[in-house]
This record gives structure tokens, sequence and C-alpha cells, in this order.
């Protein structure tokens, strides 16, 4: 278990998390995760950018030994989420001259999740830089990524940015620095639709911060460092503007296939009048795909089979998971089955109070199967989608089909 180097007085001593499968007790990880962490040595002082999940703290100690270093001067916590910062209490313990840094709300925060001495943390303001010699630490306040006390690790000299979860993704690699930028971005998404998007005014309010600061190497706290922070930037700023593209998200189940039935109807009427379609079966919800189809959807559909007069429970679950995730979708439609009574339209909108200001289409709930009128008013609906589509949908420069955004 030894450091590696990222940079030029920068090692990583971080923990790759190759098994985890579920992030939250609700995310699946198809491909693990990693807690990175960061010693940066200046000529005077050293400083580690924050720890790991508290089970990995043996590796992130053994790291530490391979770095040979006696004392720290500086832990910073980025972020009071324990992933990140849960392994302090050991690190404090180990270097008794260390002092703690952090944001104003994380030290009420650290202090309310973890067995911390106060008297050895310091609040640092926006902008505020520690000197290590010939290297600094500068950070940046970016209140709501994803919770209100976080901020970012800029080391100038470097050009690194360490800005824990932002740009992060949930990717286990040996790579410490990726050059597959395209499997990067997909994983970048992925991670940004489930944590960020349900902040998204809040974390647009920052953006304008990283503006002046020239950087080489971005280094997150999730997953693989970068060397095109540009394109991580870029790409947050499309996800987090109010552009939407033209697909629809249609999200369902089915029980005895008529449901099926007008999803394959709808979504062929929708192809035909050049609007991209993403199926989404819910038989066993995929909460990353779901977020990440939602990202940048003009319209969500949820298609359900009726259960007791009511909501399929995976499709209700779906409704429920958009209402936390906020997605800046333009237009909504129910659509389904029933054999002897349907409330769906009116439990599904009544789901989703956080999506205010979203267009309602007309249901299109059908009695059995679909007959020539059902599937008269899921062309309609399909018209109506289209049409409003021409008017919110262009094209961001360099954007990909949904379809091969999946892949």
């Amino acid at each position: 278990m030894h450091a590696r180097q990222l940079c030029p007085d920068v090692s990583w001593v971080g923990a790759i998390d190759w098994d985890r499968r579920l992030f939250d007790a609700l995310v699946p990880l198809e491909r693990g995760t990693s807690y990175n962490a960061f010693v940066v040595r200046g000529q005077a002082k050293t400083a580690l950018v924050d720890t790991v999940e508290p089970g990995f703290w043996p590796t992130l100690s053994a790291r530490l030994d391979s770095l040979a270093l006696d004392r720290l001067d500086y832990v910073v916590a980025n972020h009071a989420e324990q992933d990140h910062s849960g392994s302090l209490p050991r690190v404090l313990e180990r270097y008794p001259g260390a002092r703690l840094l952090c944001s104003p709300r994380g030290k009420k925060m650290l202090l309310d999740l973890l067995p911390l001495p106060a008297d050895r943390i310091d609040e640092v303001e926006d902008g505020a830089e520690v000197d290590l010699g010939g290297l600094h630490l500068r950070f940046v306040h970016f209140p709501w990524v994803h919770w209100p006390e976080t901020m970012l690790t800029l080391v100038p000299e470097r050009r690194l940015l360490l800005p824990c979860d932002l740009f992060g993704s949930h990717w286990a690699t040996s790579e410490l620095v990726t050059a597959d930028l395209p499997r990067l971005l997909a994983a970048a998404r992925s991670y940004y639709a489930e944590i960020m998007m349900p902040l998204r005014p809040q974390i647009q309010k920052s953006m304008a911060k990283l503006d002046p600061l020239e950087l080489e190497l971005v280094a997150p706290s999730h997953g693989p460092a970068c060397r095109a922070p540009a394109m991580l930037i870029d790409a947050y700023r499309d996800w987090l503007s109010d552009r939407v593209d033209n697909h629809v998200a249609i999200a369902y189940v089915t029980m005895h296939a008529s449901t099926e039935r007008m999803v394959e109807a709808l979504g062929d009427a929708l192809e035909r009048r050049g609007v991209g379609v993403e199926r989404l079966n819910l038989a066993q919800p995929d909460v990353s795909r779901l977020a990440s189809a939602l990202v940048d959807a003009a319209t969500v559909v949820f298609a359900t089979p009726t259960v007791l007069g009511g909501v399929h429970p995976n499709v209700m679950y779906a409704v429920y998971l958009a209402n936390l995730l906020r997605p800046k979708v333009r237009q909504l439609g129910v659509i389904g089955s029933f054999g002897w009574g349907s409330k769906a339209g009116e439990q599904i909108v009544a789901a989703l109070p956080n999506l205010k200001e979203v267009t309602l289409l007309e249901p299109v709930l059908a009695r059995g199967s679909p007959d020539a009128t059902a599937l008269a008013a899921l062309d309609r609906m399909a018209e109506t989608i289209a049409g409003n589509h021409a008017r919110w949908c262009a094209p961001a420069p360099g954007s990909t089909p949904a379809a091969d955004r999946e892949a």
C-alpha cells in the first residue's frame, strides 16, 4: 500500500473500493468506487487533503507510512460526509500537531458527525490561503456540492484542483489519471445525476468561481483524476443549464403486456416525428440509468399498469426518485392500462410537488389492451410532445443521442 505521485509534490494516498456495489444503500455501483486523499508537501509544511471511508483507514495509514511523514501540519476537510471525513479522528490521533481546516459551516457539521477535538479545528474563509513553502492551498467555498458546507482546495502552483465530490465518478480503476475521457464523462454524468442534479440552481451560482482558475488537473474524491478539466467543467455547465434535449424518457412497467404495447406505440409515434426515445423498464429499477436519463430529457412519460386502482409500486418508486432529483424536464405524461378503474394520473402528479413548472400532458389510460381510440390518443400525445420540443430543444454543439449516451 504505497502512495502514488499525482504530480510534483502531491501524492495520492486514497483507497480503491473494488467490490462495493451499492452506495448510500440506494445507488448501484457497476464499477465500484474510490475514496481519494492527497498529501501536498511544501518546503516548510505538509497537508493532507481529505481522508477515506473509516473501514479503509488501514489503507490510508499504510500509504502515509510509505511517505515516511513524521508530521502533518494541516488536514483539510473539503466535505463533512463520512466517506471523506470518517478517518479524521484516526489521522488527528496519529499526528497530534496537525490543525484541521474546514469551512465555518463544516466545523459544526464535523463536530456533529465525528468525535473530534473542537480546539484543533480552524475555520477558513472563502478565498483564504495557507502557505506550505513554495506551494499554497487556496480554499474555494462551493456550498451545496452536495452538502451546504462543501469547499474545494486549489494548489495554484500545480494548477491542481481537489474538488472533493464535484466532478466525481463512481469508478474503481488502477489509473490514477485516466486517458479514457469518454468513459470518464459517462461516469461523471451518472454521478452528477444521482448526487448533484437535485441542487442544480445552487451549484449554478458557484460555477463562476472556476472561471479565473488556470487548471491542468482535476482530482475529485471519487474516481480517477483528469487532465482535461475544461471538458468536465463544460459538461457540468451544460448539465446545470436550462437546455433540454429532443428526447423522451419513458419509464414503465408492464404486467400483461398491455402497457408495453402502449409504450411501443408512443415510442414509434415519437420516432416517426424525429424525437429520440429512451425506454427504461422498471421491473428491476436502475437508479443510475433513470437518473442519467433525466439529466437533459425534455419530456418524461411514466407508463404504468394498475394495481388495486393505483400506480404500480415500481413506477411510483421512479416517480418518487424523479421528485427528489428535480430534473429540468419541461413536460410530463402518464399512460397505462387498467382493468376496472385507475387513478394513476392523479396519483403520479400528486407525487411530484417539486416539478411545479412542468407542462402536464393529457393522460392516456386504456381499459385492457389499447384499442384504436387509445392508439389515436397516443399518437396525439406524440404530436404534442414533438411540437413542444420543436420550440424548446436546440441540440448542443457535440451533443450525443440518447442511445449513444447509454452505450
